[in-house]
């Protein structure tokens, strides 16, 4: 629980974790990485590479559908790649979707991944083909760089930069930020771009670079484990602010962007049956100026760097220094480093989580659409009609933190031809009689790509939606918006801790159904039945549907309605309120 001193306490020394070696003698995350892709005896490479391969926004996979077949024919596991495409913000351009399109078909298995946190994935990635496929993101003008591994990872902000001024300056405070905290180690141009290196290492001193670091901010270390920042714009919190380790909401006086209250420590990771591992929501420490992000978020990233637990992985998030020694501590902390003190905390309100759907106006005379995309998998007739949009749309196309795609900018003489091939690729027919519960599901990758998955998640949640759909329309609930995600493990990736009904795997065809967190994500869910078999889920959550819309009070969500009926208790704070 929270200790709340101003001053650290010292920890005593324990060993460091075995990935604290592993970037130690990395030299600055080069590795042998290089040695491993060159080496045909296998598809895979090194543990200890594929550990560095995160940060330059790979993971090494392996297609868990086929482990048995190739382990009968004594054969090595059929080892893939997924890499990860930062988009600050979630914009990009239709050039670079075009880019993204035509890579994934080339190199990947043909289909496009939004992911939860505004970046594209591509799996299915063979060695032999891994370093092309990162050149050609480069070429149209994106990174893997720091897309994972122990650094702050794609900065998101609300996908909408012309719905108003401050939309607009949220998506040039997130590009600013998540510049400022790039990895500056030349290793990724080396390896992905061919790029020689400079005498001396990245510095171009000529002097040993453990005399003069290459990573200004990061250090030779990097972070403990990864960091995330979004940026919300109140009323909406379609990035899930809460459950970053930074957050900054804009606050809006006087019809000027006054600044950012700054918030700290959230995160979704827990480990099945350890108690000392907790999803937790970010606390609102600060007051900020606009002109202070980039300086706020730099400070906050470096206490991290140098007070997390670098010894034990599952307790290396921020949210667990933060909790370990309190949010006064942490802010003077912070300010020591900043040199100046921040403002208080202002009042703001968020209404939902979601995403706006369908059509909308713009301040800049053009219009937006926000299509649905089930899992954020993008494949099929769906993937050849946002080819076809993008070859003539003048706009940008925009990621959702809720793994949809908003086609933005689109001007009034556009708009005629986008809606022909919008209704000639099906996503009209698409759209049509999808529910709110439909529109409010999320869900990880999973099996049969993840190594961590321990049950489906994106490939099991689609049917049983179809079957709660069933009672949701008898129930005339077509319309309400209930936010439902589904993860295989317990790492959280689809923000499950904060789905009005999450479900978390435990074992293969087994889940953990949780209940209750806030529409607008500002309250965690709790655990309601433990290790429920898929088939079953239907029948527990049926007579809580049918009585949400027999009882259910005017505008009562129906996470809160679960906690009102007494399905579950509130959780107000901390590892102890979640777990009992």
């Amino acid at each position: 629980m929270s200790t709340d001193t101003a001053t650290a306490v010292p920890a005593p020394a324990k060993e460091l974790s075995k990935n604290e070696g592993i970037k130690d003698a990395s030299n600055y995350l080069r590795g042998t990485i290089l040695e491993g892709l060159a080496d045909p005896s296998t598809g895979a490479i090194s543990e200890d590479d594929s550990q560095l391969l995160k940060f330059h926004g790979s993971y090494l996979q392996d297609d868990r559908d086929l482990r048995n077949q190739r382990r009968q024919q004594k054969l090595e596991k059929a080892f893939i790649f997924m890499i990860r495409v930062a988009v600050p913000g979630g914009v990009c351009t239709p050039a670079q979707w075009l880019e993204i399109d035509r890579i994934s078909t080339r190199h990947a298995n043909d289909t496009i991944k939004i992911t939860t946190r505004q970046a594209f994935q591509l799996h299915g990635i063979l060695k032999g083909n891994l370093k092309a496929t990162i050149k050609e993101v480069n070429e149209a003008l994106l990174s893997t760089l720091a897309a994972c591994g122990d650094v702050n990872r794609n900065v998101n902000c609300n996908p909408n930069p012309h719905q108003s001024f401050v939309h607009a300056l949220a998506l040039d405070y997130a590009r600013q930020i998540a510049k400022h905290l790039l990895p500056r180690t030349g290793a990724y141009h080396e390896i992905w771009l061919d790029r020689e290196r400079v005498a001396g290492g990245d510095t171009g001193s000529g002097e040993d670079d453990s005399a003069d670091p290459v990573e200004p901010i990061y250090g030779k270390h990097y972070l403990p484990r990864k960091f995330k920042i979004s940026i919300a714009v109140p009323p909406s919190n379609d990035v899930d602010l809460f459950a970053q380790d930074l957050g900054f909401i804009a606050i809006v006086e006087n019809g000027h962007l006054a600044g950012f209250n700054v918030t700290v420590g959230g995160g979704m990771g827990q480990s099945h049956n350890n108690k000392a591992t907790y999803p937790r929501l970010a606390d609102v420490m600060a007051f900020c100026r606009p002109d202070q992000v980039v300086d706020v978020a730099e400070k906050v990233v470096t206490v991290q760097r140098d007070y997390g637990d670098r010894s034990d992985r599952k307790h290396a998030r921020l949210k667990y220094t933060i909790q370990d020694r309190g949010l006064q501590w942490f802010r003077a902390e912070v300010e020591s480093r900043l040199g100046y003190r921040l403002g208080e905390a202002r009042p703001f309100y968020f209404t939902t989580s979601g995403d706006r759907y369908g059509w909308t106006d713009g301040t800049d005379g053009k219009q937006h659409l926000t299509l649905f995309i089930e899992g954020g998998r993008v494949r099929g007739r769906q993937k050849e009609g946002l080819r076809e949009i993008a070859k003539i749309h003048q706009g940008d196309f925009r990621l959702t933190c809720n793994q949809n795609l908003i086609i933005g900018g689109i001007a009034p003489s556009e708009r005629p031809r986008i809606e022909a091939l919008l209704q000639e690729y099906g996503f009209d027919e698409a759209s049509q009689n999808v529910t709110g519960l439909r529109r409010g599901a999320l869900a990880c990758v999973a099996l049969p790509t993840c190594g961590l998955a321990l049950a489906e998640s994106e490939r099991n949640l689609p049917g049983l939606v179809d079957e709660l759909d069933k009672v949701i329309r008898a129930a005339g609930l077509a319309e309400q918006s209930i936010h439902i995600r589904s993860t295989g493990c317990p790492n959280g990736c689809a923000r499950p801790y904060l789905g009005e009904i999450g479900l978390v795997g435990k074992v293969p065809g087994k889940y953990n159904l949780y209940l209750g967190a806030g529409h607008n994500g500002t309250r965690l869910n709790k655990l309601y039945k433990e290790a429920i078999p898929n088939d079953q889920i239907i029948a527990e959550l049926t007579p809580i549907i049918q009585r949400f819309a027999s009882e259910r009070q005017p505008e009562e969500t129906f996470g809160d309605f679960v906690i009102r009926a007494g399905y579950v208790k509130a959780v107000t704070a901390g590892a102890v309120d979640f777990h009992n």
